[in-house]
């Protein structure tokens, strides 16, 4: 079953009628050629930059003026027209006679359709010749002498005539075809479309009317052949409720258009008289209140260099003698004061200056004393081939608070020590000093590493005002069978090879040593196998961070020792430091970088 709609001239074909628009462009309205590139804009005098600024600024409210007025009167004018065509398409449907039109549309698309069932479905307007195009149109002009058709042709002129309508007609939609057909266009002399005259939907509006949607707005429009157009079509509908045909008006807003092209240029020419008047006061202002004292003061400021370099020692800027009695007077007071703390931050700055490069190069020894008292001269036991360690460590800052150590506390027991003490620069290297020298003490006595830690939070509590403490992960290696007894303060989880490939193991954690006194700490044993290798570090390691705030964190440690698992000691920390490198980038690091490595070969021969 059919699906009978119309569609607006203006919803019809987009080859058949071309929407004309038109851009301005802001850059042909500026006069650009003031500034050239030999005279920058930022090079100006502030005289000129202030009045190349009120000109863009006068220019700018200008448009914006003139674009606010004629939008709102153009939304006015475009809502009073919609309303209007809306109210007079809905009144003429009621005037015309249905029946008139039914029998009209009857004998219309009867000849139509029996024309497309001649061409197998679809009449190929696109390839008509001119001769076709009248064959076509003869087709249809025994309609013109049905009485129904006369009827409703003398109406719509009438109708036209009374309510100024540029064009009126009356048109059906075949759904088959997808094209609106012309039933009559009363549109008067030279401006009618002839009977059977059909233009193709377009896809929007053909997808709108199958949903049923047979109503189309008021819509304003512009056409090269027709000039500007305010079109709304209303359904006609039969008594049982079914379409029969659209009836379509389009009402001209030519002189509407020009009426407000009139207006904007009218306001325009206001806006640009408002805008000189304006401009001329601002750089007159601005040039006497502004531009002039800020002249003095520039002077007053190069006499000022100047006679410093002869260590004159009066007053240059109060010779300016600015009394504007606003904010630029406030400058000049403050130019003046300015002068002489100048003088003063000179003198101090030579002092400063001088303890700074002092306190940097101790700094510097600091540095070099903190290196030299951390194992640092590898292979550190060339004699030993049951084992091999290396370490490495790289302060945040000058000097540290991490620490590593290693020793042989007899012949078959090997110590491993690596810790970080709380806070960074000089206190935790101080502090860091302290804890080393008592860790190494105690395990030198014999202690267990339980032991060790116990006694040594013992000692670093007493006096303890700065409440520092330090977190340590401590291991004895028997070198004879490979066991390793540990004990950890608060300390990283330590990575273990075993078998070929890295783990970490969570071990038990006890209290960071130094903030409670007469703590217990627990142990636990590793057994090292020939082959196997141990990787401990500061939490400087996992919690390196790049630009985007990521951390390393400990998986992509496991991942990068397991990429060099076959690594000796020297060379994985290497890879291992490198890695870290890589991730972090540029972004700064605030925490010192310690690792320690040991491979366990037992008495295989090297």
């Amino acid at each position: 079953m059919l699906i009978p709609t119309w569609i607006p001239l203006a919803f019809w074909s987009s080859g058949k009628r071309q929407r004309i628009s038109s851009i301005i462009s802001i850059r042909d309205l500026i006069p650009w050629s003031y500034v050239s590139e030999e005279d920058s804009f930022m090079k100006h005098k502030l005289s000129r930059r202030i009045g190349v600024l009120a000109i863009f600024m006068a220019f700018v409210l200008a448009v914006a003026a003139c674009a606010v007025s004629y939008r709102v009167y153009t939304s006015t004018i475009t809502e009073h027209y919609n309303t209007m065509a809306r109210n007079l398409s809905e009144t003429l449907v009621t005037a015309v006679d249905k029946q008139d039109v039914t029998v009209l549309r009857e004998q219309v698309m009867g000849i139509y359709r029996t024309i497309c069932s001649e061409y197998g479905g679809t009449i190929p307007f696109d390839t008509f010749s001119e001769s076709d195009w009248d064959a076509y149109y003869s087709r249809f002009r025994e309609v013109e002498s049905l009485p129904e058709y006369q009827k409703l042709h003398s109406n719509l002129l009438e109708y036209g005539r009374k309510n100024q309508t540029s064009s009126i007609y009356i048109g059906y939609t075949d759904i088959d075809t997808g094209y609106g057909v012309y039933l009559i266009d009363g549109s008067g002399e030279g401006k009618e479309s002839p009977i059977g005259t059909a233009d193709p939907v377009e896809p929007v509006t053909y997808a709108e009317i199958q949903k049923g949607n047979y109503g189309f707005p008021p819509n304003i429009t512009n056409y090269p052949e027709y000039g500007w157009l305010c079109s709304v079509g209303t359904g006609i509908y039969a008594d049982d409720g079914s379409i029969i045909g659209t009836l379509c008006i389009d009402i001209s807003m030519d002189d509407v258009k020009m009426d407000g092209y009139t207006f904007l240029g009218s306001l325009g020419i206001l806006m640009l008289f408002a805008a000189v008047v304006l401009l001329a006061l601002i750089i007159y202002t601005m040039n006497r209140m502004v531009v002039m004292p800020i002249n003095r003061l520039a002077e007053a400021a190069a006499s000022f260099v100047s006679e410093r370099k002869e260590d004159k020692q009066e007053s240059v800027i109060a010779k300016a003698e600015v009394h504007t009695g606003d904010e630029i007077e406030n400058l000049y007071d403050s130019m003046k004061k300015m002068e002489l703390d100048i003088n003063t931050y000179i003198r101090d700055l030579t002092t400063i200056t001088a303890e700074r490069e002092r306190i940097s190069a101790e700094l510097d020894v600091a540095k070099t004393i903190q290196a030299s008292m951390l194992p640092c001269i590898f292979p550190a036991f060339p004699n030993r081939h049951e084992f091999d360690i290396y370490a490495s460590m790289t302060p945040a800052k000058e000097v540290g608070g991490d620490f590593y150590d290693f020793f042989l506390i007899d012949p078959d027991h090997f110590a491993m020590v690596i810790a970080d003490v709380s806070g960074k620069g000089i206190p935790a290297a101080l502090f860091m000093v302290v804890s080393r020298t008592m860790i190494k003490n105690t395990a030198l006595s014999g202690c267990s590493p339980a032991e060790i830690l116990a006694s040594v939070n013992n000692q670093l509590y007493e006096n303890n005002e700065a409440n520092m403490f330090v977190t340590v992960w401590i291991g004895i290696l028997t070198i004879s069978t490979g066991n390793v007894v540990c004990s950890n303060a608060g300390h990283e989880f330590p990575a273990i090879r075993h078998n070929g490939s890295y783990e970490l193991l969570k071990d038990k954690h006890g209290l960071v040593i130094g903030v409670m006194e007469d703590m217990q700490y627990s142990e636990y044993e590793i057994k090292l196998e020939p082959g196997d290798q141990i990787f401990v570090y500061t939490d400087g390691v996992p919690e390196a961070t790049n630009a985007k705030d990521e951390l390393f964190g400990t998986d992509r440690m496991t991942d990068l020792l397991n990429e060099y698992a076959d690594e000796t000691p020297d060379p994985l920390l290497i890879h291992v430091k490198a890695g870290i490198d890589e991730f972090v980038g540029d972004a700064p690091q605030f925490d010192d970088l310690t690792m320690l490595s040991l491979f366990y070969r037992g008495n295989q021969p090297q």
